[in-house]
């Protein structure tokens, strides 16, 4: 049996744009209609304007490639992430490869069957119940009604709907809907899982349990496809990226490598991101953010560090009305969608002020022997005290990397292999030889706190 779950030659999707659909139309578009149409011959000398087509129809038929020439396979419980900004083709590409629509052109072959949550209600009917509807999905799927059966309370259990598992599903919340579409999507016997945006819907319990599921899924030898925004989830579950860019696949590799790269072409520098055009700045009524970096102690934006060095870590935003108490705030996270730190600024000259109008830049330090290498994303937010109103939160909008060169003193000391743990301080050891010294300090210890 091969090793390739799915092979993709040359896939392409053209939609037409503008077309006017045929139709029952009124008594006053059929008139204007053959209007046009006896107009068209006169002007063309009694031709026609194409094969039976006007020319405003062949005005109207533009063409838009949504994917053009996407190649790629997929070895059997491999976990890609398919990520690229809104309109790249990333929810195209997973209709294709759920068979929801046929491509223009290219082949897909999948040598197994595919369960896949595309959007909330995809593949639900709104008049069945809960209940109707996992059956129904199972049956889809070429599963017997014992095989779905042994299946169900698991499945119920995990979307946490068991009182309106008897309910129509069109009165659901999206929030239910996306958490049944989910674990019906993840539980049924499928060796392929296609899910995009899960993680836009519920809450953040929710979405922790959603890629725990997904990371046993993966170490059955399912293999997933995985939509997301969210690039620590995605370094988190997959182990290989796709980049999308209009259309076409620009880079295929590694998700650490594919998520930097998508970084650099969405923010310009992953380490620094700017907003000169007010209208289009992250605001409230109070405060308006105009810049984040990631800078050295010299003052530069930089994307790489070196584990023993400092990292400045930095947003800059206007204040807009005066009479407000501000509490900037910064938070970062891991790789693994791990919340590393969540400071709000602790500047005294500040405490209890408020700020008058103007141009502000609040700076947090994190020391150098404290962070462990990896990629790092940076999230900033900013809310009035009294009261207390988000004016805005801006999530992983720079990242940056650390780097451990095995070089000096750093935390590593002389161990050479991989250190766990989400950071890595230089912590203050000491070590005493012999019972005597070891004795004689416990002695000094004690006598210090009797004193």
């Amino acid at each position: 049996m091969s090793d390739i779950a799915v092979r993709v030659d040359g896939l392409s999707k053209r939609y037409r744009l503008g077309a006017r659909q045929k139709g029952h139309g009124t008594l006053r578009d059929h008139l204007m209609s053959g209007l046009k149409s006896l107009l068209n011959r006169n002007d063309l000398g009694g031709k026609s304007a194409g094969c039976g087509e006007s020319s405003e129809s062949l005005r109207d038929a533009d063409f838009f490639w949504a994917l053009q020439n996407v190649s790629f396979e997929v070895r059997r419980g491999e976990a890609v992430g398919i990520i690229g900004r809104n309109g790249a083709g990333k929810s195209t590409l997973l209709k294709l490869l759920s068979r929801i629509t046929e491509p223009t052109d290219g082949r897909i072959e999948l040598d197994s069957r595919v369960s896949a949550l595309l959007e909330v209600g995809t593949g639900f009917h709104s008049e069945l119940t809960g209940r109707e509807n996992i059956y129904l999905n199972g049956t889809i799927l070429g599963m017997k009604r014992a095989e779905i059966s042994r299946k169900f309370d698991e499945i119920v259990a995990f979307a946490e709907i068991e009182q309106f598992i008897d309910t129509p599903v069109k009165r659901y919340s999206s929030g239910m809907a996306m958490r049944l579409g989910f674990a019906v999507a993840a539980h049924l016997e499928s060796e392929i899982l296609i899910v995009d945006e899960v993680l836009a819907v519920g809450d953040a319990a929710f979405q922790k349990k959603c890629l725990g599921k997904m990371e046993g899924v993966a170490k059955e030898g399912r293999t997933i496809f995985f939509v997301s925004h969210n690039m620590p989830a995605v370094t988190r579950l997959c182990e290989r990226g796709i980049l999308l860019e209009e259309g076409k696949l620009c880079r295929d590799g590694s998700s650490h490598e594919v998520v930097n790269a998508y970084l650099h072409s969405e923010l310009g520098t992953m380490s620094s991101r700017e907003w000169l055009d007010p209208l289009k700045a992250p605001k409230g009524e109070v405060a308006m953010l105009r810049a984040v970096r990631v800078r050295t102690k010299d003052g530069h934006s930089a994307e790489k560090f070196d584990i023993r060095k400092p990292v400045g870590l930095e947003m800059e935003y206007d204040v807009l009305k005066p009479g407000y108490k501000l509490m900037p705030s910064i938070m970062l996270w891991n790789e693994e969608g791990v919340c590393l730190l969540d400071t709000p600024e602790t500047d005294p000259a500040w405490r209890g002020r408020v700020r008058p109008p103007g141009r502000y830049r609040s700076t947090a330090w994190i020391p150098g022997n404290f962070l462990t290498e990896g990629t790092m994303f940076l999230s900033v937010a900013l809310e009035t005290l009294d009261p207390l109103v988000m004016q805005f939160y801006e999530r992983q909008v720079v990242a940056f990397s650390v780097v451990d060169t095995c070089e000096g003193d750093s935390a590593r000391g002389d161990f050479a292999g991989k250190l766990r743990g989400v950071v890595r301080p230089l912590l203050e050891w000491s070590t005493l030889v012999g019972s005597e010294s070891i004795q004689s300090n416990l002695l000094s210890v004690d006598t210090h706190q009797r004193f």
